[in-house]
């Protein structure tokens, strides 16, 4: 039977077998006590091999510290899964020892005590040591060794240099069983030694066991620090519901348990925050007092919530407390290590947006610009490689929890308080601003529109441009609305449409301010604006400000300018989209006798003019004439651009619809076989132009009877469209109405019903009850309704959508 000196004693009369471990808890107990009646030495330094230096115990820095776990975290929320995981160890090391680590504020200490409760409840022997120093290690290291048992005469081999400390002490505890050793906030594991030794090599005060467990609690992440026996348990931010759980702990007067949950993810699920934000909101004097009057005032008062000043965050202890310090300790062990330049990097991410950041822009010019530092590579990825040590950054991950190499992420409440802290005490706060800005432009002039290997660059750039746009000193950067504007044009063509609309917001905005409302350039960017409203499916707002185009070119360059040509064909576009199609397809007409006569008829612009009539016409009811239209657009997009060309696939696309309408249901599913195939190869599986013909090859087996594949085809679509564009968006919606059409086919009216209905809803909140679009929903949703009562007159009555090539001006 192990004996501690710690052991909790309960019931004597049932388990007497308890008093042994009580005499032998007093035997340890009497020689700790004894060693301080006679003044004997403890540790005061450990040098290389566990050789010791001993000072009388009275002499000892700060007296003798408690081994006591710590009280007093309140429930443990959300982390019952590493919770799990670590009691298995705790029952079977088997050689191994536990890591707890993640960034300053994550909960590790929180986590750790948790266990320690688990391992008192099971009658387990429980220490804690808390680092500061090597030689308040060895002393309390020491202690521990006591408390199970070491034996005078052994230890003082150790004092007399015959045997290592280290040895002794893990030598008594391999001799025990049944027990919990937590070394908390170990944040530099090479400090821990004795000097010399690595963590990794097991031969100093870190070492593994069969016969308990140790844990180590660090901000250090790097699993070959602690070797090969170390089982690494990263923890991570809270989820919203765990994390609101906490504020709701502290504060349940604060607020329902939805608002609590967003306030928590608005605070990232650190803890840290939590607890701080939870106190705040219990004490009677706070000017906040409920969930979400504290998450409004955090957009402008961070500085006083969670950034203020706090004159003791010097001392270690108080500024692990404290949200604004904690993560200072880190910055600062990096310094001591050499690591000068990890500070300054991440305030230099720290400035960019919340979003995955591409390492490549972290330039040695960028960050010796900003330093005014002489930096190389290698000085740059040590920072970098630092600040992901200590979790201070971290790498994005795939879904199924693959890392994406190349691109950092910062946690938000990293990033806010960082870049509020740079912000307010740097001499020069808008110096690293300036040259981040440029970083971008020259970053975003690399990205061609067309390139499709450039689109996921276009991807991470977009939210880093839209930070950097925002800033005052980026109200008039007119180099800057141009990279904003580039970078949108590559996320159209990769049908980012929500990103590209933001952008082209963003670039509108500064060439406005720049040139003034009615300048040719503010034009141009308005019209840009504008058709990246229509592809987002605002086309009320599309066609109002292409109508403003118009007007302003036919009065400054006259109806037949190219220019204004352009504003009519989009204005035509959008007037499409809203359900007005004999007013489109008269301004088509309109724009194609112009071009046919100033261009010629197989000039580019032409050949959209034609494309773009077809469709129109298609809306109208006129399918031969549509399909004549075009035959001849394919024709010439073939011969001037190549069969494989976005243009021309286009092209063969509308061909088919029209051939479908016409009756030609065999004929048309070749064809979208054709371009489907062709898209995929191209643009990828997931691009909305191939979703887009991937639904109109499903419209088309539908037609042939094939429902059931149809209805597959839908279902693939629906889900990428959701995924991609949001539930919201005109091709989603397209996409379920014609889901729900394959499914009334099949007989499963009722699923069809529930797909209509979702539809409907939609529309009528987002384009109105009168909306052509609207009408079509409620006719198919009468349809499939009828199906649930006569099943056999369910055919038919549905009114299908297409997706049509993209309009060209």
């Amino acid at each position: 039977m192990t004996n501690y000196a710690t052991s909790v004693v309960p019931n004597w009369a049932s388990r007497p077998w308890l008093v042994w471990s009580v005499f032998g808890a007093l035997a340890a107990a009497a020689l700790v006590l004894d060693m301080v009646s006679r003044r004997l030495d403890v540790i005061d330094s450990v040098g290389v091999g566990g050789s010791v230096r001993l000072v009388p115990l009275g002499r000892a820095r700060g007296g003798m510290t408690s081994l006591r776990a710590p009280h007093g975290f309140g429930p443990l929320r959300g982390r019952g899964g590493e919770l799990d995981v670590l009691r298995r160890l705790l029952a079977r090391p088997q050689g191994k020892y536990a890591v707890v680590c993640g960034v300053g504020g994550i909960g590790k200490t929180a986590l750790a005590s948790a266990l320690a409760d688990v391992a008192r409840a099971e009658g387990r022997g429980v220490f804690w040591i808390r680092w500061r120093s090597t030689e308040e290690l060895a002393e309390q290291m020491t202690r521990t060794a006591l408390a199970c048992g070491l034996s005078e005469a052994r230890l003082e081999e150790a004092r007399s240099g015959r045997a290592g400390l280290p040895d002794v002490v893990w030598e008594q505890l391999e001799q025990t069983a049944n027990w919990l050793l937590v070394l908390d906030n170990v944040d530099a594991p090479q400090a821990v030694g004795p000097d010399g030794e690595d963590v990794a090599s097991y031969r100093g005060w870190i070492r593994p066991s069969s016969r308990g467990l140790l844990l180590v609690t660090s901000r250090n992440i790097d699993p070959v620090v602690w070797g090969t026996q170390a089982v690494l348990r990263r923890v991570a931010p809270l989820e919203p519901a765990a994390g609101g759980q906490v504020l709701c702990d502290a504060a349940a007067h604060a607020g329902t348990a939805q608002e609590a949950r967003e306030l928590a993810d608005r605070l990232g699920g650190l803890p840290l925050a939590l607890h701080a934000v939870g106190r705040y909101l219990a004490a009677p004097g706070s000017r906040h007092r409920t969930f979400t009057a504290y998450a409004t005032a955090l957009d402008t008062q961070l500085g006083t919530l969670l950034g203020a000043s706090q004159p003791r965050a010097s001392d270690p202890a108080v500024g692990r407390t404290l949200v604004r310090y904690t993560w200072e300790l880190s910055l600062d062990q990096l310094a001591a290590d050499g690591n000068s330049l990890a500070r300054p990097v991440l305030q230099l991410l720290s400035l960019l947006a919340p979003a995955p950041i591409p390492v490549s822009l972290l330039t040695p010019e960028l960050v010796t610009e900003t330093t005014r530092q002489q930096t190389g590579e290698v000085e740059v990825e040590a920072a970098l490689n630092g600040l992901h040590t200590y979790g201070l950054v971290d790498t994005p991950t795939r879904r199924g929890g693959q890392p994406v190499l190349g691109q950092v992420v910062l946690h938000p409440l990293i990033r806010e308080i960082t870049a509020h802290t740079h912000t307010s005490e740097s001499t020069e706060p808008n110096r690293y601003q300036r040259v981040l800005t440029d970083c971008l432009i020259q970053a975003a002039q690399g990205v061609m529109s067309g390139r499709i290997a450039d689109w996921d660059t276009a991807r991470l750039l977009a939210p880093h441009l839209l930070c950097v746009a925002a800033h005052t000193t980026n109200q008039h950067n007119r180099h800057l609305a141009d990279a904003v504007d580039r970078i949108s044009r590559s996320l159209k063509k990769a049908g980012d449409y929500g990103s590209a609309l933001q952008l082209q917001q963003a670039e509108h905005l500064i060439t406005t301010r720049c040139f003034g409302p009615d300048h040719p350039e503010t034009l141009s960017s308005r019209h840009r604006l504008a058709d990246a409203l229509d592809l987002f499916g605002r086309h009320q707002e599309a066609a109002e400000l292409h109508q403003q185009i118009l007007t302003a070119r036919e009065r400054i360059l006259g109806a037949d300018h190219p220019e204004t040509l352009v504003s009519r064909n989009n204005l035509a576009n959008a007037l499409d989209h809203l359900g007005r199609h004999q007013e489109a397809a008269d301004h088509h007409r309109h724009i194609l006798a112009a071009r046919e006569r100033v261009l010629g008829p197989e000039q580019i612009p032409t050949l959209h003019s034609r494309n773009n009539l077809g469709l129109a016409l298609g809306y109208l009811g006129c399918h031969q004439e549509a399909a004549d239209l075009h035959r001849r657009a394919l024709f010439g997009y073939e011969r001037v651009l190549g069969a494989d060309h976005p243009h021309t696939l286009n092209s063969r696309n509308n061909l088919a619809l029209a051939l479908d309408h016409l009756g030609l249901h065999r004929e048309a599913a070749d064809l979208h076989r054709q371009v489907l195939s062709a898209y995929e190869r191209v643009l990828g599986p997931d691009h909305p132009d191939t979703l887009h013909s991937r639904d109109n090859l499903a419209l088309a087996l539908d037609h042939l009877g094939r429902h059931r594949e149809a209805a597959d085809l839908h279902r693939q679509v629906l889900s990428a469209y959701e995924r991609i564009l949001g539930p919201d968006h005109p091709s989603t919606l397209t996409s379920r109405d014609n889901l729900g059409l394959a499914l009334d086919h099949l007989g499963r009216h009722r699923e069809a019903a529930d797909h209509h209905q979702q539809v409907l809803t939609t529309r009528e909140r987002v384009l109105g009850p009168a909306h052509p679009h609207t009408l079509h929903s409620r006719d198919n949703l009468a349809a499939a309704l009828r199906g649930l009562g006569r099943a056999d007159t369910a055919m038919g009555h549905g009114r299908r959508r297409w997706f049509l090539g993209p309009r060209r001006g």
